[in-house]
C-alpha cells in the first residue's frame, strides 16, 4: 500500500499575502534581535573574500530584515559597499558606492535610496543580499513583485552570490516559478543557513 504525503504548494500571491501577515506580528524588539542573529551567521559563509557588497536599505515599514548591523560588518572589513536607487519606469536598479558623503533619502515608496554618487556597473558586484518574503528549499525566492532584483541579478556575473535574509523558513515548493527567476544561492534565517 503506498502512502502519499500531500504538501501544499502555494503560489507568489499565496505567499506574499502570508508573509507579509507574518511579518506585521513581529515586535520591534524580535526584528532587532532576529537581524543581529542573521548578520552574525553570516560571518560563518565563505563569502569575506570579495571587494563589491551589494546591500539593501531597511524599509523598515515593512518590517524587513535591518541591515544596518551587515552594514557594521562591512565597513568594519573595509568592503565596497553597493546600494540602489530604483527607477519604476524601467523597473530597474541603479547602483551606487556608499561613502561617507551619500545622502539617503526615503522614496515616493518609503524605500531609502542615495539621491546619487559614485555609480557602480553590475558587473563589478560579487556578493547581493536579497530582500525577500519567501523562499523554498530549491533557492526560489519570492519578492514584492516587481522584479526589479531579477532584472539586476540577471545582469550581474553568473558567478556574483546570492544570498537572501529572512525571518522564516523554506516553503517546500513555490509553485510558479518562471524561467526568468534568479534562484539564490544561499538564505539566512535566525535558525539556519540554506545551501543551495
Amino acid at each position: 500500500m503506498l502512502f502519499f504525503i500531500y504538501l501544499k504548494r502555494l503560489n507568489k500571491v499565496e505567499l506574499r499575502k502570508k508573509y507579509k501577515a507574518l511579518r506585521a506580528q513581529l515586535s520591534e524588539n524580535k526584528i532587532e534581535n532576529h537581524s543581529l542573529t542573521i548578520a552574525n551567521k553570516l560571518l560563518e559563509l565563505d563569502i569575506w573574500q570579495q571587494s563589491f557588497y551589494h546591500i539593501f536599505l531597511t524599509i523598515e515599514s515593512y518590517n524587513e530584515v535591518n541591515t544596518d548591523f551587515i552594514l557594521n560588518i562591512l565597513s568594519g572589513k573595509d568592503k565596497n559597499i553597493v546600494i540602489s536607487k530604483s527607477d519604476f519606469k524601467t523597473k530597474t536598479l541603479n547602483n551606487f558606492l556608499l561613502t561617507d558623503s551619500t545622502t539617503i533619502k526615503l522614496n515616493n515608496y518609503n524605500i531609502p535610496e542615495p539621491v546619487d554618487g559614485i555609480e557602480i556597473k553590475n558587473d563589478k558586484i560579487e556578493v547581493v543580499f536579497l530582500p525577500l518574503l519567501a523562499f523554498d528549499q530549491n533557492g526560489n525566492r519570492v519578492g514584492y513583485g516587481k522584479g526589479f532584483y531579477d532584472k539586476f541579478l540577471a545582469d550581474c556575473k553568473p558567478e556574483t552570490i546570492k544570498i537572501g535574509l529572512s525571518f522564516f523558513e523554506a516553503e517546500t515548493k513555490i509553485s510558479d516559478v518562471f524561467k526568468d527567476d534568479v534562484a539564490l544561492d544561499y538564505c539566512v534565517t535566525p535558525q539556519k543557513i540554506y545551501s543551495f
